[in-house]
């Protein structure tokens, strides 16, 4: 066989013949090729070929330069943007299976940045819808006792004469408002239970109510009424309801005096569906009338508007002592009032000894960092992808360097490609985000929509898509356009032993983010049931209650109850004045033998009737519960264990109280209860006989009976009392579970994120495992023909990814627990931080680490070495 022929690379001739003059190429060409022949003897064919390249590139460069300049200068802007986007098209067809992987993660993050984002606007947007939303405030007051401040937006009702006399120059309106209840509205066949406030006259106008029909000044008249538009229609359809009737808790008939439009999801107002005349209440309940000069009764909702040319923090300064120097029994308390601005009531609502620390903020701020990282995650994806295939583009590289390419040119082409892929992302996104949006919706407690018609969106859009492409975008164009052509193309570029660190770190960084999301999703859940399991002293199974929204119920209270038990589908019932879950009454004025006179109490008060404890379930520490066989027990009281702990009884049963005036006899003391939050103390709360201070009625129904037969038999005895109204009720087990509403929502949606964050991490993992598993087929082949196991093979490839997912593991842990342990803080009755949930959610991010990986090594591991190995 004759051996090959020594001649020099025929590419390099050609591209000496493409950019040298001819009168100069023979004899450049003599020369080189005679250098060429020397250094084949003394150094080899290889070698020589290479060293050949070199100086035919060198040769030429200034050439290239030039010539590629000139033909730039002939190209429009358009032109090489559409080259750009033409080649990126064509390396996206050409590697279909990487270009997916890309699209569907960026698609997904970027959908999930956009759903939090339209979560985040909402929030940010809440009350903006009232003109006035940057001078409205609310009164509150913070009172001191034993040290400690406590925080309330309840005021008494003289205040708001005080205000209007003493400083109404510092105000445009001080309106008066009862807080948000249901009430039964009725027309004609039409009946329903809805959410309203007594106001006064002036608030429609204070919070910029948009009138459709009627007028803004309807609530001067005390027979009048405001709908909103949705209740208007409900009650009388498609007729105008102006002067018609409706009947308000089957005891006044008013008169509509306006309708204004529903009032958005995102307002503090969403629940009030109509307004009721001030004066109305005042008429209707007495004790309303008697609170006009008690600075004691904090039971009134005090909003303002304050003037122009004055600040929130100028009027504070100046009402603050206001309460103290009206009342100096009230004094002792320290009371201080001050301006909560309407910007700050939805975000800062939560405070602490007096202090703004946190609200709805904290979780504007959370799902405004878990959006930035998920999109991150997405983009590492493609930088891991784009890095990890350049030895494939390196060539490209090189050959586009060596014809005059400069690198400015080779970054836009790189990031032109990335701005493709975004693009088509972003599409898929918004198609994503519109399906999703109403199951988002339903887990947020929203009401958001995409704002297709809104300029400021598609600005937003457009930046945000190029945003993200640029970031994903940037550290693959700036890697890929830095290959030196030289080394590329004589084959001595290779991509060394620390080329894959920037790719290892960016993969850490994606599951130390994916973990941390888990152990945080855990450790939330681990809470709300650490409460839920808390021991709340009494029974909810089977334990009803029905709000008296008229008077018919508790007129005809003996009755129904009598009925009801005839009917063996209750085994008891009893009246309150507050729902089992909450206490909506407290005093601080008893008094009782050994009371430090430093010492100041804020006890629960709680009216009920005799057959309340036996209802509810009460659990007894000592003494009895109230009978009807004692009549002295009108002046007996329960007490919980806080009341008795808090004043210092050691045997609390016989001792007396005095309150009001009169003086009180404990006759037994119960575990405590939980009717406020089950994530904080029990409040000291004392429990009284008082028919007249009822509002709910508390059914324990028959546990022979299902819940479905009992309330058969049960309904129709209060429409026989109360026929005027629906039959509407609440089971206490749903009531008590409400109050975690709030965590169980971030809980759900923390869970939400962290699947997606595992996906999109989990995506980008299978892309580097199959382009590793692609990259090194022959090796695999050639181990495979020397004897190795699939399982050898497996853990080969296998190995370095699980060694990253520990190092994400140990990075996520310290960061996992010092934020939720901070989050913790914020609860008094909290579950510890158990080293189980680090574990777990590392054993689980591992194994779908391996259930991803292990699919492309075993599917390396299984092929044919002779199909690998075929190419050599």
């Amino acid at each position: 066989m004759s051996p090959k022929p020594k001649t020099p690379p025929p590419l390099a001739d050609r591209l000496l013949e493409w950019f040298v003059a001819p009168h100069l190429l023979e004899s450049l060409q003599g020369d080189l090729h005679e250098e060429f022949a020397y250094q084949v003897e003394r150094i080899g064919l290889r070698r020589a070929r290479w060293r050949y390249w070199r100086d035919v590139l060198g040769f030429i460069r200034p050439y290239v330069i030039k010539r590629k300049k000139r033909e730039y200068s002939t190209l429009t802007n358009t032109d090489m943007i559409r080259s750009y986007f033409t080649i990126a098209f064509r390396n996206m067809s050409r590697n279909k299976g990487y270009s997916a992987i890309n699209i569907v993660g960026l698609s997904v993050g970027m959908a999930v940045a956009m759903l939090i984002g339209l979560w985040v606007w909402d929030e940010l947007a809440y009350d903006k819808y009232h003109a006035n939303y940057d001078r409205i405030a609310r009164v509150m007051q913070h009172h001191t006792f034993n040290g400690a401040t406590s925080t309330t937006p309840a005021t008494p009702l003289p205040m708001r004469a005080a205000l209007q006399n003493e400083y109404g120059n510092y105000f445009s309106h001080i309106v008066l408002s009862s807080w948000t209840e249901e009430y039964i509205l009725a027309c004609g066949p039409n009946k329903f239970t809805k959410k309203g406030n007594y106001v006064e006259p002036n608030f429609p106008q204070m919070f910029s109510l948009k009138m459709l029909r009627g007028t803004q000044n309807g609530l001067d008249n005390p027979t009048s009424i405001l709908l909103s538009e949705s209740v208007a229609k409900a009650l009388f359809g498609g007729t105008d309801p102006l002067n018609k009737l409706v009947k308000v808790s089957n005891k006044h008939y008013l008169k509509v005096t306006g309708v204004y439009e529903d009032l958005p999801y995102n307002t503090e107002f969403r629940d009030v569906s109509f307004l009721l005349p001030w004066k109305l209440y005042i008429e209707e309940a007495p004790w309303v009338k008697r609170s006009e000069t008690n600075w004691g009764n904090n039971s009134f909702h005090l909003l303002v508007q304050i003037a122009p040319n004055t600040s929130f923090e100028q009027v504070t300064a100046k009402i603050e002592r206001i309460k103290a120097r009206h009342d100096k029994e009230e004094a002792k308390f320290d009371p201080k009032a001050f301006l909560h601005p309407m910007s700050r009531w939805h975000l800062y609502s939560e405070w602490e000894n007096g202090v703004s620390v946190r609200g709805r903020i904290q979780f504007v701020w959370l799902f405004g960092i878990i959006g930035v990282f998920v999109l991150l995650l997405a983009c590492i994806n493609f930088m891991n992808l784009s890095t990890a295939r350049s030895e494939k583009r390196a060539k490209e590289v090189g050959i586009r360097k060596a014809v005059g390419s400069v690198r400015s040119q080779l970054v836009n082409q790189f990031l032109s490609e990335s701005l493709l892929v975004t693009t088509i992302a972003f599409g898929l996104a918004l198609l994503l985000v519109q399906l999703l949006l109403p199951w988002f919706n339903e887990l947020a407690d929203k009401k958001t929509v995409v704002l297709w018609s809104n300029p400021l969106f598609w600005v937003l859009a457009v930046g945000f898509t190029l945003l993200t492409g640029l970031l994903a975008g940037s550290y693959p164009a700036l890697y890929l356009s830095g290959f030196q052509p030289v080394k590329v193309l004589k084959g001595t570029f290779r991509a060394g032993r620390f080329a894959s660190v920037p790719r290892k770190v960016l993969v850490v960084t994606q599951f130390t983010v994916s973990i941390t999301l888990i152990i945080g999703t855990i450790i939330i859940f681990r809470q709300i049931q650490h409460a839920k399991n808390r021991p709340i002293g009494y029974d909810r199974t089977g334990l009803l209650s029905i709000r008296m929204n008229t008077a018919d119920l508790h007129d005809h209270y003996d009755a129904i109850r009598n009925d009801l038990l005839q009917t063996s589908a209750i085994i008891n019932m009893a009246e309150s004045s507050s729902p089992t879950s909450e206490v909506w009454g407290s005093d601080a004025s008893f008094d009782w033998k050994g009371k430090d006179s430093n010492k100041l109490g804020d006890f629960g008060t709680v009216g009920i009737t005799h057959e309340y404890g036996k209802t509810v379930g009460w659990q007894f520490k000592q003494g009895r519960d109230f009978s009807r066989g004692f009549s002295t027990d009108t002046l007996g009281i329960v007490v919980n264990e806080s009341a008795a702990k808090f004043m210092g009884m050691k045997e609390p049963v016989g001792e007396y109280i005095k309150w009001n005036g009169k003086t009180y006899t404990i006759i037994g003391v119960i575990k405590d209860v939980v009717m406020g939050s089950p994530f904080t103390p029990i409040q000291p709360t004392i429990f009284l006989l008082d028919e007249d201070w009822a509002s709910f009625i508390h059914v324990k129904i028959n546990p022979h009976l299902s819940a479905s037969e009992a309330l058969a038999k049960i309904e129709p005895v209060f429409k026989k009392y109360n026929p005027g109204s629906p039959f509407e009720f609440k089971f206490a087990s749903d009531e008590y579970d409400h109050k975690f509403r709030a965590e169980e929502r971030i809980g759900h949606l923390s869970t939400v994120f962290a699947i997606l964050a595992i996906f999109i991490s989990c995506l980008g993992l299978f892309g580097l495992a199959s382009f590793i598993a692609e990259q090194r087929t022959k090796e695999i082949g050639v181990r495979k023909v020397l004897g190795a196991s699939v399982f050898n093979l497996w853990q080969l490839l296998s190995k370095d990814f699980i060694r990253l997912i520990c190092i994400a593991l140990l990075l996520a842990s310290p960061i996992a627990y010092y934020f939720m342990g901070g989050w913790l803080q914020q609860y008094q009755y909290r579950a510890d931080i158990s080293w189980w949930i680090f574990a777990a959610a590392g054993a689980g991010v591992l194994l779908i680490t391996l259930l991803t990986v292990s699919f492309q090594s075993l599917r390396a591991a299984l092929m044919n070495p002779v199909k690998s190995l075929r190419s050599e």
